[in-house]
């Protein structure tokens, strides 16, 4: 499990599931007892009515309740974070270790979150300079990824490890995740891309649930003043408890749907209209850069002097020849730019639906089927892309890769060895 590095952070979402069960518990009572046994069974005499109701609401409390453990469960043991790099692992335990040395002491007399017990520190270092560096070839296997200037692919310095696309740091659990959306303490933790499925349909059903609870509570009171029998405060307690959890989960919901069918998250939304995405696409291997596009060919070629800082980009190192079976697994790749606001992993909004919801409709409002994006991957991208690459292809005017370099990367036999 990955928590929080703040002891606040940590404690708020360790007491919100009390705090939710409270109210679930206390509207249930409200409901079953105050409104369908005591006035439309015991005064109005409605049993069909109580019924009715009963079945309406407890089919509502169901589906919110296992949709909540769903993504809380996921949350918890799946949350979608990236596998610290090798340094990373090394300096964590080293900073644990001193923790634990300093003992009670240091405990009480900390002033901040960074001597914190449970809380994650960690000082990054400068993207790997090592061309073999581990991790790096699941970038330059793919037929395009997103890239840095220099055409290597993103670097967390936090987490020290190549970051996969649309892969960010949350600051708050000091790791990455994978398409990650919020920290939400509601629902237990980092929402992310193994949990944004059922995050939504959570909040879906939490909002019909509330609309019930509203929309029956409402007409009770009504009825009881017409009748002068006087008003219920627990109804009214109840009314107002689902007033703000049925506005807050709509507004939810509604903005969930709406980033999934433009297949953005909320970091994604945050910057959409002015990020500007830098991609390597795969072009034939040689090809010679241009005006509009700088080039990168890998495996990236070895230095004859090992430098443990990333060279600028006017600096010249001398570089071993390669051999002709590096020659048969390099690939090149054009790093091009897109415009300001276009989006390479929309598909359009049926299929940026069913890539997070589900293929079907079962899939769509029940919590049992992870999200098909979770499982794609293929030799072209970490995601499927849209026509944009297509797009971009054109407007730059990059080569079409020949029959002889498609497929993956090429390890093939030189000179019958």
């Amino acid at each position: 499990m990955v928590g929080a590095r703040r002891p606040e952070t940590r404690w708020v979402t360790r007491l919100i599931p009390f705090l939710l069960a409270g109210c679930v518990g206390f509207s249930t009572y409200v409901f079953v007892k105050r409104i369908c046994i005591d006035f439309y069974l015991n005064t109005q005499g409605q049993s069909g009515t109580a019924t009715g109701l009963l079945i309406v609401y407890f089919l509502f409390l169901f589906l919110m309740l296992i949709t909540y453990f769903r993504v809380f469960l996921v949350i918890q043991f799946n949350p979608g974070v990236v596998p610290l790099g090798p340094l990373a692992v090394e300096q964590r335990a080293r900073e644990k270790e001193e923790r634990k040395k300093r003992g009670r002491c240091s405990t009480l007399c900390r002033g901040s979150h960074q001597d914190d017990l449970e809380g994650n520190r960690y000082e990054g270092y400068w993207p790997d300079p090592n061309v073999d560096s581990p991790g790096l070839e699941r970038f330059y296997s793919k037929d395009i990824f997103v890239c840095h200037t220099d055409g290597r692919p993103r670097w967390c310095t936090s987490c020290c490890n190549w970051k996969q696309d649309r892969t960010s740091h949350c600051s708050e659990i000091n790791r990455c995740v994978k398409k990650m959306d919020h920290y939400c303490p509601w629902v237990g933790g980092i929402v992310g891309e193994t949990s944004y499925k059922f995050f939504v349909q959570f909040t879906f059903y939490t909002a019909a649930y509330c609309g019930v609870v509203i929309i029956v509570a409402a007409i009770c009171l009504k009825s009881l003043n017409q009748n002068g029998l006087g008003v219920d405060g627990s109804v009214i307690g109840a009314l107002a408890l689902a007033s703000f959890f049925g506005v807050f989960t709509f507004t939810m919901t509604a903005t969930g749907v709406r980033y999934i069918c433009v297949n953005l998250t909320n970091v994604d939304y945050l910057k959409s209209k002015t990020l500007v995405h830098q991609l390597a696409i795969r072009v034939p291997r040689g090809t010679p850069a241009s005006l509009d596009y700088g080039v990168i060919t890998y495996p990236l070629p070895k230095p004859n002097t090992p430098d443990s800082t990333p060279p600028s980009s006017d600096q010249t190192i001398p570089r071993e020849t390669p051999s002709p079976r590096d020659l048969l697994a390099t690939r090149t790749f054009a790093i091009v730019r897109t415009e300001k606001g276009e989006n390479p992993w929309d598909l359009g909004h049926y299929r940026n639906w069913k890539s997070v919801m589900g293929n079907n409709i079962f899939d769509w409002f029940l919590p049992f089927s992870p999200s098909p994006c979770e499982s794609f991957e293929n030799n072209e991208s970490f995601y499927e892309m849209g026509p944009l690459v297509q797009e971009l292809r054109k407007r730059f005017n990059l080569p079409e890769i020949p029959m002889s370099e498609k497929g993956g990367v090429q390890m093939g036999r030189v000179n019958g060895r």
